[in-house]
């Protein structure tokens, strides 16, 4: 491993099967935001998905596997995730997505459309023992990808009360009731979005009465009212992330908002584009502009922790490349590359 430094790390996850590294540590150049890879570690078989738990020194990775598994690594040295205990399974097949809230870690099952939730000890590592699941009904018209649920996102809100669970498969996001005791999140309720959107991912909108979701099967992003006290999320309005003059396939995948809650930006599988849109009140949302993602098939997008500059990770052409973001207009502009086999995912610590 290279010198490690000191400063900002960024964490990238990879399929190993596909010929990634697992998880790639980086070093972020405060002036820049230029990646710097400081090694990697394949401890855990294709980590889809990071998180950093906050405040607590520890990054978690989901196993993308039909044996899933959830891992923990100390970030004691910010350089050298190292591996706590062995993986543990989380009950469900291929987790996607997972998120750390209410003392608890959630995991997003794909391949069996479900919730699994471990209770998190307080030296960062899981009990297995405890674990929880809830499992997703339903199915959608497309028949080859909506045969059933498929957890794809868990989202917890700010308040920490509700976990938002978004299902490609079902056409809906369920909502969960959060118990700050640790027990099992509650069923809430399901909120149908139009049939064969293929919903896969959420992000809320930092003033709080609204969230975004992006569709993987039509190319949309969804604008939803959110009541924080009753749970309830309603689609008010959709928009295209792409220009109206694209054809092809196209399967859009990551959502990210700027801290300012002016701009969302989706990334494009097929397209291989970044689109820009415009936030507004209400349902309003405007496609601004599409710009190359560095590479090929972005599965994964992420702002930095200042929100100056948009990470894309893109998976099949094995790179991650940077942008500035211009704060006016909200258009990433390219910064530059660094190559990272199979990449699925940047967190920031």
């Amino acid at each position: 491993m290279a010198g490690t430094g000191s400063g900002q790390r960024a964490y990238i996850g990879s399929f190993t099967s596909a010929g990634g590294k697992g998880v790639t540590t980086a070093a972020v150049d405060p002036g820049s935001g230029a990646l710097s890879v400081l090694g990697h570690t394949d401890a855990v078989a294709d980590p889809s998905y990071l998180a950093v738990a906050p405040g607590a020194g520890v990054l978690y990775a989901v196993s993308e596997t039909a044996d899933g598994r959830a891992a923990a690594f100390s970030l004691a040295d910010p350089a050298r995730p190292v591996l706590l205990e062995d993986p543990v399974p989380v009950g469900g097949d291929s987790p996607t997505h997972l998120t750390v809230a209410a003392g608890q870690l959630f995991t997003a099952n794909y391949g069996s459309g479900s919730v699994s939730a471990l209770p998190v000890r307080p030296d960062g590592t899981l009990h297995a023992a405890r674990r929880t699941l809830q499992q997703h009904q339903g199915a959608g018209p497309d028949g080859s990808r909506q045969e059933g649920p498929h957890a794809h996102a868990v989202v917890a809100d700010a308040g920490w009360r509700w976990l938002l669970a978004v299902d490609l498969g079902t056409d809906s996001v369920w909502t969960y009731r959060l118990d700050h005791a640790g027990a099992a999140p509650g069923p809430h309720r399901e909120a149908s979005l139009r049939p064969g959107s293929g919903p896969r991912h959420l992000a809320f909108h930092p003033g709080g009465d609204r969230a975004y979701v992006v569709g993987e099967l039509d190319s949309t992003l969804t604008a939803c009212r959110w009541d924080s006290e009753t749970g309830t999320l309603e689609p008010v309005g959709e928009t295209s992330t792409r220009p109206a003059r694209a054809r092809g396939d196209n399967y859009p995948s990551a959502l990210v908002l700027s801290a300012d809650g002016r701009f969302a930006w989706v990334a494009n599988r097929g397209d291989d584009t970044i689109a820009v849109l415009a936030l507004g009140d209400g349902a309003d949302t405007e496609l601004l502009t599409t710009v190359d993602c560095g590479g090929h098939w972005p599965r994964d997008l992420a702002v930095d922790p200042a929100g100056r500059r948009l990470y894309a990770a893109n998976e099949r052409s094995g790179d991650v490349t940077w942008f500035t973001v211009d704060p006016a207009t909200g258009t990433p502009h390219r910064g530059g590359t660094v190559p990272v086999p199979a990449p699925t995912c940047v967190v920031f610590a």
